[in-house]
């Protein structure tokens, strides 16, 4: 018989992790939002290129999967 060990999160693993993630996502979209300045892109196009970033997608579905998992540990 195989047994499956799945890591749980503690609270404040979620917590870092959380913070980490929110940290790097906030500094990409600013490094978008410099370079589109520079680039002297319209606003519109830079909030489409934030909004259809793949990493930055990436990036929110973790911390809504981190979201989930705070909420399912915070039952027990």
């Amino acid at each position: 018989m195989k047994l499956h060990f799945y890591k749980v999160l503690d609270k404040q693993d979620l917590t870092l992790s959380k913070k980490l993630i929110s940290s790097y996502k906030k500094r990409l979209e600013k490094e978008i939002l410099d370079r589109s300045m520079k680039l002297k892109m319209p606003q519109n196009k830079f909030e489409e290129i934030i909004n259809n970033n793949n990493e930055l997608i990436n990036l929110k579905k973790a911390l809504e999967d981190l979201e989930t998992e705070s909420e399912s540990h915070s039952k027990f």
